[in-house]
């Protein structure tokens, strides 16, 4: 295990409890499973015979539940007693396979749903925890991050109100804006990135990609997306190249401006295999025409490496474009829920990340630096020795 001598020399805050609300169990699960693993590890290197009350058990998952009324309202229920513990709460607000009953209609969870149910439990626990810690892959209300008019603030709320329930450490992976932390500055929030997860899944599914400058490019969908785009091109020591969208502004469809036409900068991706990195996937209609674009100026092989693909318009446009050899993989994490269908798709793969986030559970449980969990560098350096 990572990190091992670190965590050999501290303490634990308090013994570890996770509670995974409903839509996370799977992901949740297979954290619980390294981390039970994880401890029986340290407990057997230890040569200091340290026994601390609850640290290796044969599972950390909590039991909660958020059960409804015939009206649609909820209460939070936690089975055991959460006295003492350091309690992770792990979410996924986009999981809308979760339904419910209201009225006698079947309602699909929204990630307001999400939301208020991970409130429920917070407020379950009823300040009998140490410490609670807020593990959400996809940071609730994210892509409301600034106001451009007369707008609401919805993420920076919603942090602000965890914060006030007692939250000490809010986790979450590739921020659509990291800068939404100066909404608690003075509160514990981690964004993690997958790089790593990315370039072991590519290099695992593609085995005869050369990961050099004379084969490779890494591109940017658009600006928001560059600072991931510059650290993939630097780490790889490859070139990158950028989209920028041009969009109507005076027109608004399903709340934001249309793009009118994605424009490039960059070096010749003749003949190259390219990168296409961002944090998400939503409809996938700007993916999709930057990778036709790129294709257009004759790029050999696309891969589209996203942190959360949500394909909130199904997967036939995916279809078409693999078909079309427009597109050859696209990579997302598991960190969300992802439909089955595109499970089976022949140019999905999956970054996992269970381990990762067992790491850094395990890390801030014994309440060390994160910076070496979060640092990938030398991790990414030795995989790509091996690889090349």
């Amino acid at each position: 295990m990572a990190n091992l001598d670190l965590l050999e020399r501290s303490i634990p805050v308090a013994p570890l409890k996770i509670a995974a609300l409903k839509g996370c169990m799977d992901l949740a699960s297979e954290v619980n499973n390294y981390l039970v693993q994880f401890r029986h590890d340290l407990v057997a290197h230890n040569s200091h015979s340290i026994s601390w009350s609850g640290y290796v058990e044969d599972s950390f998952l909590l039991g909660c539940d958020c059960p409804r009324f015939g009206s649609g309202e909820a209460k939070g229920k936690i089975t055991e007693s959460v006295r003492g513990m350091d309690l992770f709460l792990m979410v996924d607000v986009i999981n809308h396979s979760i339904t419910y009953k209201m009225y006698g209609y079947e309602n699909h969870m929204s990630p307001d749903d999400h939301y208020q149910d991970l409130k429920r439990i917070i407020a379950a626990a009823t300040g009998k925890a140490h410490r609670i810690n807020v593990i959400m892959p996809f940071l609730y209300e994210s892509r409301q991050h600034k106001r451009t008019s007369r707008e609401s603030l919805d993420c920076a709320l919603a942090l602000q109100e965890l914060v006030s329930m007692g939250v000490s450490n809010i986790i979450t992976f590739d921020a659509h804006d990291p800068r939404m932390m100066n909404s608690i500055p003075l509160s514990g929030f981690d964004n993690f990135m997958p790089t790593y997860q990315f370039l072991k899944a590519l290099i695992r599914s593609v085995p005869d990609i050369k990961l050099d400058n004379d084969h490779l490019m890494v591109i940017s969908p658009d600006e928001g997306a560059m600072a991931r785009a510059v650290y993939f091109s630097n780490i790889l020591g490859v070139d990158m190249g950028m989209f920028y969208k041009r969009r109507d502004y005076s027109t608004i469809v399903n709340g934001k401006n249309p793009i009118v036409a994605h424009e490039f900068l960059g070096d010749s991706v003749e003949g190259k295999d390219v990168i296409i990195i961002d944090d998400m996937i939503s409809s996938g209609e700007s993916m999709l025409d930057v990778a036709k674009q790129l294709k257009d100026r004759k790029a050999n092989r696309v891969f589209v490496c996203t942190t959360f693909g949500l394909f909130t318009d199904g997967l036939e446009k995916f279809d078409e474009y693999y078909e079309k050899e427009i597109i050859h993989k696209v990579i997302t994490t598991d960190l969300n829920y992802r439909i089955p269908e595109l499970l089976n798709r022949p140019y999905y793969e999956t970054a996992r990340m269970g381990k990762y986030l067992a790491s850094i559970i395990d890390t801030l449980n014994h309440d060390v630096s994160v910076e070496k969990v979060r640092s990938t560098t030398q991790k990414i350096n030795k995989l790509l020795a091996k690889h090349r």
